[in-house]
């Protein structure tokens, strides 16, 4: 349980954010984002890095936990035998060749009804409504026979979609399908890329490698969990859209490696941090490996299990991804290192800058035992 009341309610994770400050295009090269370095201490404290920087704050045997996601270009445009355009978000797959699919306007579209994919240059593909999901308020639509795991549906994603760039990105540009993926991304399946992986270069990635630091890969297909708003203000009776997740025993191995050799977990991103504590709580604590949906909900009160230190990005208010940081560090030095950052003309969101908690940062009672 969280110690200040405050942090139980949704209403207390509540910014200011003109749009000014919300990126549009990402800076190149993608090390070239500024950072904000938490100080470790009770009193708010940080350093003005850039991500280049991030080698140096890491030490010999520390281990790298890297999302291998790779983003679907799952956003598609549909016609009605009305004529009436609809467009869809594959989300993720249900049974056989049927998805769970975002659809706007959606209220319309009932079961049994048939659905045209058009793109430019490509012939139509028929698409069918077979059920309306009541979780999610989309529908699960079915596609063509062989379409039945993320790399099959893969291929027609890419001839007739387009990237699902978030709606607060108003700027698209053609190296979208290469800048909103990570120079690692191996494992389609998501929705969102994990954005605080976009910010690390090949030439980080040698840096960081050539100073001894172990990286290795864990999955989690971005999906509804990440991206939906949290609407509810009872932070205690949350529950979040589950995302499929797999830990490799190569993965585990490696974490059981750094702690032996006195390493710290950092990982980059909040998804990864899901994916390693998710997984370990299934296991009583301990990290096993694992295939298969998680739903964690991290809030402050939560203690780790796995992950030391963090790369992350600067999240939307009342997010779920705003509760895990606040989990690291607290609510309100987050919030206060939040209104640092926007003095500083920090740049937020998928394309914006980074913040760096090591492990020396993070709350006493939030640490691994």
């Amino acid at each position: 349980m969280p110690s200040d009341p405050a942090d139980q309610w949704l209403s207390s994770y509540v910014f200011d954010l003109p749009e000014a400050f919300i990126a549009q295009r990402p800076v190149e090269p993608r090390h070239a984002a500024r950072l904000l370095a938490v100080d470790p201490g009770e009193r708010v404290g940080c350093r003005h890095l850039t991500v280049w920087d991030l080698q140096q704050e890491l030490q010999a045997g520390d281990l790298l936990v890297v999302n291998n996601t790779r983003v679907l270009k799952a956003r598609l445009q549909v016609r009605r035998a009305s004529g009436g355009q609809v467009e869809l978000l594959v989300l993720e797959p249900v049974t056989g060749s049927d998805w769970l699919c975002l659809a706007r306007p959606a209220k319309r579209l009932k079961p049994g009804e048939l659905l045209q994919l058009e793109h430019a240059g490509q012939p139509p593909i028929a698409l069918e409504v077979i059920a309306v999901d009541a979780a999610s308020g989309g529908r699960v639509v079915r596609f063509p026979a062989a379409c039945t795991t993320p790399e099959a549906i893969e291929a027609l994603l890419a001839r007739y979609g387009t990237m699902p760039l978030p709606p607060y990105i108003q700027q698209h540009s053609d190296d979208d399908d290469s800048r909103y993926q990570t120079r690692y991304a191996s494992r389609p399946g998501a929705v969102a890329a994990p954005t605080a992986g976009l910010h690390l270069s090949d030439a980080l990635l040698e840096a960081i490698r050539a100073r001894g630091v172990v990286i290795a890969e864990t999955t989690l297909h971005v999906g509804l969990g990440t991206f939906r708003p949290v609407d509810t203000e009872d932070l205690a009776q949350l529950e979040l859209h589950s995302e499929w997740v797999e830990v490799s025993p190569a993965l585990v191995e490696a974490v059981q490696a750094c702690r032996a050799r006195g390493g710290r977990v950092i990982a980059v991103g909040t998804t990864s941090v899901r994916s390693l504590e998710a997984v370990a709580q299934l296991h009583g604590g301990e990290l096993q490996p694992h295939t298969g949906p998680v739903n964690l909900v991290i809030q402050p009160g939560y203690r780790f299990a796995v992950v030391q230190g963090l790369l992350t990005n600067f999240h939307l208010p009342k997010s779920s991804l705003l509760l895990l940081v606040s989990a690291l560090i607290g609510r309100v030095r987050l919030l206060e290192l939040y209104e640092q950052a926007k003095a500083e003309g920090y740049r937020f969101f998928s394309y914006g800058d980074a913040m760096w908690i090591a492990p020396e940062a993070v709350l006493a009672e939030a640490r691994p035992a």
